[in-house]
């Protein structure tokens, strides 16, 4: 850092295994990129190319480089999975992340439905492949699961061969762990926690108060998902207790 203060949260250092940023890529040109990694790149753990974007982006390998030659890894979205797999083309796909030499994949659900023991097989054969993150819950809002339901899935996808789960938010933030309007399902993920460590999870939180909460909850080194490119240094400041919404939050934690 800069400068010294007293009182900084300790966060674990890259590569880590908790405390993550998962940043979204929606489509940033190559300029983008190393704007973007230029001040952020130090406090960003794994980007995401959103859902299908790297089927239509331009210069597709020329990205990957420039994320691979900054130690970060980078994945396509598991929409793009979900595209390969109603279309019965699975080996395709993983023809597809040894093209582009990827080293992680998204196995997900949230937009076509998988019997689980089905999707838990997708995941066991990439595991052989790639490192694999599977994400847990729908994209449409009319379905909600009950805890117990989010709990199962989750420890069969890390008994599959997962090494993170994402709990699904959409980059919206209003679905899946989330009300329409916003606000975090607490219940839902109290129950969560009782049952799967929270380094495990990533946490999708796009917006800033879902952000603030999380840290809240579990502290600095929560793993945090669908972070815009733009919001990786607030989202630092807010771990680190240097903006208002978390500012009080670590000041008294040598006496806690």
């Amino acid at each position: 850092m800069n400068y010294t203060l007293k009182n900084i949260p300790e966060r674990t250092q890259k590569p880590r295994q908790n405390g993550l940023t998962m940043v979204m890529d929606k489509g940033l040109s190559v300029r983008q990129i190393e704007d973007f990694l230029e001040v952020a790149g130090p406090h960003t753990d794994i980007v995401k190319l959103g859902w299908a974007t790297s089927y239509v982006t331009p210069n597709l390998e020329n990205k990957l480089k420039i994320y691979r030659d900054a130690n970060i890894p980078v994945y396509f979205g598991g929409t793009l999975f979900e595209a390969f797999i109603i279309r019965n083309q699975f080996d395709d796909y993983r023809r597809v992340l040894d093209k582009y030499d990827m080293k992680f994949a998204e196995v997900s659900d949230g937009s076509i439905t998988i019997p689980h023991e089905e999707k838990c097989e997708y995941i066991r054969k990439l595991s052989e492949q790639v490192t694999v993150i599977s994400e847990v819950g729908s994209k449409d809002a009319a379905k909600i699961f009950a805890p117990y339901k989010w709990i199962s899935l989750m420890k069969a996808e890390i008994e599959a061969g997962s090494w993170k789960v994402i709990a699904e938010a959409r980059e919206s933030g209003n679905v899946g762990l989330y009300r329409d309007s916003g606000e975090v399902r607490q219940g839902l993920v109290d129950e969560i926690l009782t049952q799967i460590p929270a380094e495990t999870i990533i946490w999708e939180a796009p917006q800033k108060a879902q952000q603030v909460w999380f840290i809240k909850l579990i502290g600095s080194n929560i793993n945090l998902g669908n972070i815009a490119p733009a919001d990786v240094i607030p989202v630092e400041t807010l771990r680190l207790g240097l903006r208002s919404d978390t500012f009080d939050h670590f000041l008294n934690m040598e006496e806690k």
